[in-house]
């Protein structure tokens, strides 16, 4: 919980030796990335820290000391927050790909019915937003916005807060993250994420199961370096193309192989792209670079699985 007072109709808190904390909100903030993003936002000891999250895909086990969390849709901000924060970081979208075909309504109301109600919030309270959007836009020659309706609503999304920032004065920063993975990724069910799948099922003795063709191309990035460029965008950055995203790109099958665990194809699914390009200039300009491997990432899961069984014998 927060310590001092919220000044209502402000967008600061006083705090014990009248320190002046800056007001954070953070849509999805009980989520994979949300939660990694307020931690890091209370570490540095100069924001008061609030989440708004509906548990979809969040759980109350991703939760940060001194965040007050909030429980409800993004839809419905304008009931739920009484205050006026300085930065909304907008991460609280549905996002998944494939199943987007089969979650259209869900789709809808989180991307299209719940931005367009944080929009309008930043609007009316004057907050800086730093939306989350999805370098599906950047696939397959910027064709990828139209695959799948995960990748329409978040492509159109970046239009629509361009938009706000010229017909409102908007204060806005747009993000692009690539292929995230690391601590607390979803590994089970209808919304896990590849990289988690992957090791769930190495360490259990499974197939890797690879979506043909398998040469789809992706960018891999690391929790960590995800959440440095995005305070440092939320801090410094305006306007659209704040992609963060590794320079190194892999395929499906060779993230694959290097698990060097056995393998099945699967069919090809819609909205599966092959590529994307990756846009990071504007984000290193701000000083951001990567600093983690994916291989090295796997590369140390499988030593320490080896260990543990060379110990075991």
């Amino acid at each position: 919980m927060f310590h001092g007072y919220v000044m209502l109709g402000l967008s600061t808190i006083q705090s014990g030796a009248n320190k002046v904390m800056k007001l954070v909100l953070v849509t999805g903030g009980a989520g994979f990335i949300g939660s990694h993003l307020c931690q890091a936002l209370v570490e540095r000891k100069k924001y008061d820290v609030y989440a708004l999250d509906n548990y979809s895909t969040g759980t109350i086990d991703n939760h940060v000391e001194n965040v007050t969390y909030i429980k409800g849709n993004t839809k419905d901000i304008n009931e739920l927050v009484s205050f006026k924060p300085d930065y909304i970081y907008h991460l609280g979208e549905y996002s998944r790909v494939e199943q987007s075909f089969d979650d259209l309504k869900k789709v809808w109301d989180s991307n299209k019915s719940g931005t367009f109600a944080v929009l309008e919030f930043c609007r009316a309270s004057g907050s800086k937003l730093i939306y989350a959007g999805s370098s599906t836009k950047f696939a397959d020659g910027r064709t990828g916005r139209s695959q799948s309706p995960y990748a329409w609503t978040k492509a159109s999304n970046t239009e629509l807060v361009q938009n706000y920032g010229n017909w409102f004065d908007l204060s806005y920063a747009i993000t692009y993250f690539y292929n995230v993975y690391g601590e607390r990724e979803i590994s089970k069910g209808k919304y896990a994420t590849l990289i988690a799948i992957f090791v769930n099922k190495f360490l259990n003795g499974q197939k890797l199961t690879v979506v043909s063709p398998g040469v789809q191309k992706r960018n891999f990035t690391h929790i960590g370096d995800i959440i440095d460029g995005l305070v440092r965008v939320g801090e410094h950055g305006y306007g659209d193309e704040f992609g963060i995203g590794s320079p190194d790109a892999y395929s499906i099958l060779e993230i694959a192989e290097m698990f060097a665990a056995d393998i099945e194809m699967l069919p090809t699914r819609k909205g599966n792209r092959i590529s994307a390009e990756l846009v990071t200039a504007k984000t290193e300009a701000l000083g951001w670079f990567p600093k983690r491997s994916i291989k090295d990432y796997i590369r140390k899961i499988v030593e320490q699985k080896h260990s543990q069984l060379q110990s075991s014998e």
